[in-house]
């Protein structure tokens, strides 16, 4: 994370680097195409000017990551648990989906404990319990289902769109074997998702 600068801003002049530009920049190049001579270049400054504010590349591209992480509007579970937990995870799946299409070379951040930072950590314990209450689930609960969808949904999303748009192109247009895989990962995900709910109805979860 990146520290405001110590020194106000020249009076009438905006700050030329912020957070908030260097993620909006990143966001745009896209987190695999992210280096400090071409985030500087959005900016409209010099790569040794951004490497005040960021110590190297690998700082760069975990600011964006945790920008995308922060601004992705989690859907929130009914406050009554009215629709059911399986409705509310198969449309947690869906914005998961749309989440990892939209963002390429995310993935890494956000399935790798060891790569997230504390406030996207936060923003997934706030999401855990929010759900534990609405539908009245013990949090530990609510934790692993969460956790246990999510990190299949975003690693099956993520093979699936890394694979669309490979090479070698085949016969059958590639927006037709997109749509055919997509319809194999929802298939697939409500599979995950009932059994996973099967397995706490049963109690057969190890650990809780």
């Amino acid at each position: 994370m990146i520290s405001p600068p110590k020194n106000p801003p020249t009076r009438g002049r905006p700050r030329t680097i912020t957070r908030e530009r260097i993620a909006d920049a990143g966001i745009a190049i896209g987190l695999p195409n992210v280096t400090f001579v071409g985030l500087a270049a959005a900016l409209g400054v010099s790569h040794m000017a951004l490497y005040k504010h960021v110590p190297s590349l690998a700082a760069l591209k975990g600011l964006v990551a945790e920008e995308i992480f922060s601004r992705w509007d989690i859907p929130k579970g009914r406050v009554d648990g009215s629709g059911g937990l399986q409705a509310y995870l198969t449309e947690f799946t869906h914005s998961i989906q749309t989440f990892v299409k939209a963002h390429p070379g995310l993935t890494p951040y956000v399935i790798r404990r060891l790569a997230a930072t504390q406030p996207m950590l936060v923003k997934i314990d706030q999401h855990q319990s929010h759900i534990a209450r609405a539908y009245g689930i013990p949090k530990e609960q609510a934790r692993w289902l969460l956790a246990t969808v999510a990190f299949h949904c975003i690693a099956v999303a993520d093979t699936v769109y890394s694979v669309a748009t490979e090479e070698p192109k085949v016969n059958a247009e590639r927006a037709a074997e997109e749509a055919e895989m997509e319809a194999e990962f929802r298939q697939g995900m409500h599979a995950l998702i009932v059994g996973a709910l099967l397995l706490l109805e049963r109690g057969e979860v190890l650990g809780l």
